[in-house]
């Protein structure tokens, strides 16, 4: 038996407005001037140029409603959905891909032509080609086959129809990894490096890299030179010259030519310069374009307005016309609203950072969170960190996204709170200094940064040590 319940809830939604203020927020400038191309494509009622009073239309506006509502022969409803009755059609709208356009890439030769243009120099009969051609198409990024041979065989036959053996895959192989650039299509990291090597001069340090990473690969990665000194029998000057050949390969020889190249162009939202003292911020000149309603468009509602005829044409008509003029003064309004935005987070943002701003000195950066800007603009935290998140500013001293300067507080002796970018900037300078023969532990370094007055235990130094991407003291030894 079906039964009724009365319910009440209390929920939020974003209007169609908000969301589509919130996706222009976080684009950044690069975008920005796409976004605003493809509105004035869509929306004939938007212009380029200095904005020129065109309000007009909308005393009217209630009057053709008004007349809808009462005709039985037509209903506003039947081309005007929810979000054109709101103020804004969202035209061109293509759900969340939009928050993941990517930036611009510049197009380059690919690591793989240069490696098929290379197989074409070869004397291969068509099954090698073919082999050829598969095992190129298996490399990675990286410049590594890492599919097993069987697996690349099991391809051929099941997708060309050819039938091949482990032996011949691996001829072919091992003629592709004589190209350039050195190491390519190497299956595992020592056979890269052994690779590189075989094209140098076989001098006692080549010979000597070699059996290193033939026979003591596992304690080369381990740093463990004692027992390399030991099992090889060879000098301490001998090892270094080895090690340091070994470090100087090149790990990933398929760098980023295995594929499109891909050039991140930043420009930055906001320029700040520094004028005798006094620090003055502006907008990118991309981030406050020149909008208006056109013109043309408010007198044509205006004529219409005027007309006698109230036809059902002449009603869609106006209906469409008016929903134009509002998507467009809704989007220019959008527009100065997150220019405003910009400045009002950027503004908050100087305010804290004012030291650095001056001087460009790390440890003069003060902690400061999300929270921290959001209050003092009143806006929410969801607001500021889209705004961190994707924007950047132009300072004397070169360029910073804007997350860069948010960082947590660190208790110090003198009972105020420092940046922990400050304690990562001297906890840098300390293993930069370090004896790289005897390098310091974690635990060393955190009685060193309690000295120096910053209250922080030694995971807090391990988990900024990570962070840097600065190995453990082992690994950091040298000889």
């Amino acid at each position: 038996m079906q039964r009724l319940d009365l319910r009440q809830l209390l929920s939020q939604k974003l209007s169609p407005q908000q969301i589509q203020f919130i996706k222009l927020l976080q684009i950044p400038t690069a975008e920005l001037e796409a976004r605003i191309k493809e509105e004035l494509e869509v929306n004939p009622a938007l212009e380029e140029g200095r904005d020129e009073p065109a309000e007009e239309y909308s005393d009217s506006s209630d009057e053709y409603e008004e007349d809808y509502s009462q005709d039985d022969d037509i209903d506003l409803n039947d081309y005007l959905n929810d979000d054109e009755i709101s103020g804004y059609k969202m035209q061109g709208d293509r759900g969340g891909d939009e928050e993941d356009k990517e930036m611009p890439i510049a197009m380059a030769s690919t690591l793989t032509d240069s490696l098929l243009d290379q197989l074409g120099f070869l004397s291969l009969d068509d099954k090698q080609y073919s082999i050829g051609l598969q095992l190129i198409g298996s490399i990675d990024s990286d410049g590594y086959i890492r599919r097993e041979l069987s697996s690349i065989a099991n391809d051929l036959a099941f997708s060309q129809n050819i039938e091949t053996t482990e032996e011949e895959i691996e001829q072919v192989l091992h003629l592709i990894q004589s190209f350039d650039p050195a190491g390519i299509a190497a299956r595992d990291l020592p056979e890269c490096l052994l690779l590189q090597l075989e094209r140098r001069e076989q001098d006692a340090t080549t010979v000597l890299a070699e059996r290193i990473i033939r026979q003591a690969f596992d304690e080369f990665t381990k740093k463990h030179y004692q027992k390399i000194l030991s099992k090889f029998n060879v000098t301490e000057d001998d090892l270094k010259k080895a090690v340091d050949l070994i470090t100087r390969l090149n790990p990933k020889p398929g760098g980023s030519g295995a594929g499109i190249a891909r050039v991140q162009y930043i420009i930055p939202d906001f320029i700040l310069t520094n004028n005798n003292g006094q620090l003055e911020l502006s907008l990118n000149s991309r981030n406050a374009p020149d909008l208006r309603i056109s013109r043309s468009y408010a007198d044509m509602f205006d004529a219409y307005d005027k007309s006698d005829k109230k036809d059902k044409k002449l009603k869609e008509t106006v209906a469409f016309v008016k929903q134009k003029l509002d998507a467009a003064k809704w989007f220019i309004d959008a527009i100065r609203q997150r220019q405003n935005t910009l400045l009002r987070t950027m503004e908050a943002i100087i305010k804290y950072q004012h030291d650095f701003f001056l001087e460009g000195d790390e440890s003069e950066l003060r902690p400061m969170i999300l929270k921290d800007i959001a209050e003092e603009i009143g806006m929410d935290i969801s607001t500021v960190s889209r705004v961190a998140n994707s924007k950047a500013v132009q300072t004397e001293f070169g360029i910073y996204p804007l997350k860069y300067f948010f960082s947590e507080g660190i208790a110090t002796d003198s009972g105020e709170d420092a940046s922990s970018r400050e304690v990562k900037h001297i906890l840098k300078e300390i293993i930069d200094n370090e004896d790289k023969r005897k390098p310091l532990s974690d635990e060393k370094i955190e009685k060193m940064l309690n000295e120096k007055g910053y209250n922080i235990a030694r995971r807090t130094v391990a988990k900024y040590r990570e962070q840097l991407n600065i190995p453990v003291a082992r690994l950091r030894k040298e000889l």
